[in-house]
């Protein structure tokens, strides 16, 4: 049972309020943010308490979505329910902004209105709430005059139509009275992985999380049908087929996918419904199925005049036709760091002491394959002695990678049944997302007090064309690492 909802902004600002049971007072909102920014660290507990008063909260799109209870309910279906929501809003209103929850405020009232009765849960079904839901959603998503960059001479088709720009699957979904707009589908190839490396050069650790999501924008059902690789294979079973493997530890599938052709075939069947949904989970351990992108080498040591220096050297083991985009790399320095100088290797490259996290973030915009890089740090650090060593370290590094995928996963095709009504635009896209720094992990044993830990959160979108079969272009082979 639920007593209250609502949004807050990461500076505190009150964007959503709504009570249901009217069992606690509006200063919980203030007193929730007291206590969150209270708190050390950079990642503050899910569930917090004050008195009567439970506190549950999930971080999305840098807002604070909390929900509280007096009764005695379990956090794991309120942490549930936050997600569904955070959900049906990104569905709704096209993304989680604060600027998207500031303009849509009357359409997420409605949504609180029909998804919550006087505490209780009823729905978050997008398509049983479609046909309640009467307020439009308004975009967010200023013009551009690049938006006309695809428009060649006479309206003619150029090069450049036929690619989705980034806020293409960043939209409202339709409602049951709006039957006008685009029928797409977006199919997300996210993976997530997470590798620690010892100072010797010694794999530690090495875990790939990934799954598969699709964004529907079609307004009636219609069967899909998505090809992987043939290779793909689950557990330690026999490798499939005869070209490169694909294999994972484990797989899950949403409810609504139908797997008669997957065990042959590798073909997921699934109507999907309007919005977001993850239709595969997959993950992979200690068994990479390739070397990780980057290597680093530190070397650390005390100066005469008693400064701490670091000297990193950062490789790219990439193809040179790759890149690293936005690499940063965070170094943990001892307590009470006051100045920092720099030595770097090229002019685009930054640094910064951010003596709050205590710690060293190293910004390399762009990174090319098969190349090397090296900075060189000196700290001033009052007090310093050979102890003060021991909390240099782990690093760990956050980059982003186009076109790659860590298992090789592809996607061979996505066909709709013959029976979906007019034509669905299908488009062939890839991107990334970079590492989130919430999830940061500690120092494992070793004998140098310096660990490299790297992260590597890689987002590959795939975008399916106007055909009705899809015609992969040579680009799509760059999902294979």
């Amino acid at each position: 049972m639920i007593s209250q909802v609502f949004i807050l902004s990461s500076q505190g600002d009150h964007l959503i309020y709504k009570d249901f049971r009217g069992e606690a007072g509006s200063d919980v909102v203030n007193l929730f943010y007291e206590k969150v920014t209270a708190l050390t660290g950079d990642q503050p507990p899910v569930v917090m308490r004050h008195k009567d008063v439970h506190f549950v909260h999930v971080r999305q799109g840098g807002l604070y979505w909390v929900a509280t209870t007096t009764a005695d309910t379990s956090p794991f279906t309120i942490i549930e329910f936050l997600n569904r929501l955070t959900a049906l809003v990104k569905d709704y209103c096209g993304s989680l902004s604060e600027r998207s929850v500031q303009m849509n405020f009357a359409l997420i009232y409605e949504l609180l209105d029909e998804v919550v009765d006087y505490g209780y849960i009823q729905t978050t079904s997008s398509d049983i709430l479609k046909n309640f839901i009467q307020t439009e959603a308004v975009s967010s998503k200023p013009f551009s005059l690049f938006d006309l960059s695809n428009v060649g001479l006479f309206g003619a088709e150029t090069q450049q139509s036929k690619v989705a720009p980034s806020s293409a699957a960043t939209r409202p979904i339709q409602s049951s009275r709006d039957q006008g707009g685009k029928s797409e589908i977006f199919v997300d190839v996210i993976e997530r992985m997470l590798v620690v490396i010892g100072s010797n050069g010694v794999l530690m650790k090495a875990d790939i999380e990934g799954e598969i999501k699709v964004k529907c924008y079609m307004p009636t059902c219609s069967e899909m049908r998505i090809g992987l690789n043939e290779e793909f294979s689950i557990g330690k079973s026999q490798l499939r087929g005869y070209g490169a493997a694909v294999r994972v530890d484990e797989c899950s599938f949403h409810q609504a996918v139908r797997l008669d052709e997957f065990d042959s075939l590798r073909i997921l069947r699934l109507c999907p419904s309007q919005g977001e949904q993850t239709v595969m989970q997959y993950q992979l351990s200690d068994d990479l199925p390739s070397a990780p992108p980057f290597r680093l080498f530190p070397t650390i040591e005390r100066d005469n005049g008693g400064r701490l220096l670091m000297y990193m050297k950062l490789r790219c083991d990439l193809p040179p036709k790759s890149a690293g985009i936005n690499v940063s790399a965070t170094i943990p320095v001892p307590k009470g760091s006051v100045s920092l100088s720099q030595e770097l290797s090229s002019p685009d490259q930054s640094a910064e002491l951010q003596p709050q996290s205590r710690a060293v973030v190293w910004k390399i915009p762009r990174f090319p394959g098969g190349t090397q890089l090296s900075a060189l740090f000196k700290l001033e650090v009052p007090g310093f002695s050979s102890a003060s060593m021991l909390e240099v370290g782990p690093v760990s590094l956050s980059f982003e990678l186009p076109k790659i995928t860590a298992t090789g996963l592809q996607i061979r095709f996505l066909r709709l049944s013959p029976f979906q009504p007019g034509p669905a635009q299908r488009w062939v896209r890839f991107g990334m997302r970079t590492f989130d720094s919430d999830h940061e992990v500690g120092p494992g044993p070793s004998e140098d007090p310096v660990q490299d830990c790297f992260h590597w959160w890689i987002h590959c979108l795939l975008y399916l064309s106007q055909q009705d079969d899809v015609c992969w272009t040579e680009s799509v082979c760059c999902l294979t690492s």
